[in-house]
C-alpha cells in the first residue's frame, strides 16, 4: 500500500510538471517576446492557448499536497518547516501570476496592462524556479527528518540552484513545443517558425543544464547521482530520446505526437528522479515504510485515487479536447 500511494504521489508530480510546466513556460516566452509591437502576436497566441486551462492545472499541485500530508505527515512537516521560504515565494508567484493574467485582459489603460502583464510573466519564471529549488533541497538530503532545517542553506546550494534553473528551462521547452503545435494548428506559419526556433534553443539549454545538474549531484548528492546513473538511467535516456523525437516531429506538423513526446520527455525525467529517490522520501533520512501514515489513511487515499481516475482524469481529457478544437472561449 505504501508503494501504491507513493506511486500515486509521483503521478501527481509528473502531471503538474508537464501540464503546469507548459503553462509556466508560456509565461517565460511572454516575458521574452519583446516590446508591445514585436511581441503582440506571440502573446496573443499565448493568451488564446492558456485561457481555458491555466487555472485548472493547479489541481495537480493541490492533489500532491493533499497526498503528501495525508500519507507522509512527518516528511510533509519537515519539508514545510525547512523549505518554507522557497515554498512561500512559489505560492506568492502563483497568486501574482493568476491576478496578472486575469487583470491584464480586464484593464483598459496601457500602463496597467503592462504592469499586469509583467506580473504574469515574471511570476511564471520565479514560481518554477523556487519549486525547482525545493526539489533540489529534498533530493540532496538537506531536509532533516525532524524538520526545522537550515532555512537558507536548504535551498541556496549548488543542487537546488541548478535544479531551479533546470525547472525553468524544462517549462520553457515544453511551452515552446506546445505553442509551435498550436501555431501550426492555427495555420500561422510565422508564429510556428518563431516558437520552433525557441523550442530548439530551450531543448539545447535544458540538455546542458541537466548535464550540469548531474555533474553537481556527483559531489553534492552522491547517492542520488549513483541511482540516476544506475537503476534510473533508462528513464534518463528515454527522456533525452523523447525530447529529440519531439523536436523532429515539429518539422512535420504532427501536433498530437509532438505534445505527446515532449510530455513524455519531461515525465520520464521526473520519473527518473522518483526512481532514484526510492525507497526514501527525504534522501536517506526517511524510508517510506517508516514514515507512512496508518493503514486506514492509505486505504482512504487509494479509494480517492480510484475516484480521481474515474472522474477527474476524464474531465481533464474533455477539457483539453475542447481546447484543442477551439470549443472554449478564453
Amino acid at each position: 500500500m505504501t508503494d501504491v500511494v507513493a506511486a500515486g504521489l509521483l503521478v501527481g508530480v509528473i502531471a503538474y510538471a508537464v501540464f503546469g510546466g507548459a503553462d509556466f513556460g508560456a509565461g517565460f516566452w511572454d516575458l521574452t517576446a519583446g516590446g508591445a509591437d514585436r511581441g503582440r502576436q506571440p502573446r496573443a497566441l499565448i493568451d488564446h492557448t492558456l485561457g481555458p486551462v491555466w487555472e485548472a492545472n493547479h489541481t495537480w499541485l493541490i492533489y500532491c499536497l493533499v497526498v503528501l500530508w495525508t500519507a507522509f505527515p512527518g516528511p510533509f512537516a519537515a519539508i514545510m518547516t525547512t523549505l518554507y521560504i522557497p515554498l512561500g515565494l512559489a505560492a506568492l508567484g502563483i497568486v501574482l501570476r493568476g491576478s496578472g493574467f486575469a487583470f491584464r485582459k480586464a484593464v483598459v489603460r496601457t500602463e496597467h496592462q503592462r504592469v499586469n502583464g509583467a506580473a504574469f510573466a515574471l511570476s511564471s519564471v520565479i514560481t518554477p524556479f523556487f519549486f525547482g529549488a525545493v526539489v533540489g533541497g529534498i533530493a540532496s538530503g538537506r531536509v532533516p527528518a525532524a524538520g526545522h532545517g537550515d532555512a537558507v542553506g536548504s535551498w541556496v546550494n549548488p543542487s537546488s540552484l541548478v535544479t531551479a534553473a533546470l525547472a525553468v528551462a524544462i517549462c520553457a521547452y515544453l511551452a515552446a513545443v506546445f505553442l509551435t503545435a498550436d501555431a501550426h494548428r492555427e495555420g500561422d506559419t510565422e508564429l510556428r517558425s518563431w516558437f520552433s526556433r525557441r523550442a530548439w534553443s530551450a531543448a539545447i539549454g535544458t540538455g546542458a543544464i541537466a548535464a550540469v545538474d548531474l555533474f553537481v549531484a556527483r559531489d553534492d548528492a552522491p547517492r542520488l547521482f549513483d541511482q540516476l546513473t544506475g537503476k534510473a538511467l533508462p528513464l534518463t535516456l528515454a527522456s533525452a530520446a523523447a525530447g529529440v523525437v519531439a523536436l523532429g516531429l515539429m518539422r512535420r506538423g504532427r501536433a498530437v505526437l509532438v505534445r505527446g513526446f515532449a510530455g513524455l520527455a519531461v515525465a520520464a525525467l521526473v520519473a527518473g528522479w522518483g526512481v532514484a529517490q526510492y525507497p526514501y522520501l527525504l534522501c536517506t533520512h526517511d524510508r517510506l515504510t517508516l514514515v507512512v501514515a496508518p493503514k486506514a489513511s492509505l486505504t482512504s487515499l487509494i479509494v480517492v485515487f480510484g475516484a480521481a481516475a474515474l472522474l477527474i482524469a476524464p474531465s481533464f481529457g474533455l477539457l483539453y479536447y475542447l481546447q484543442q478544437r477551439d470549443k472554449l472561449s478564453a
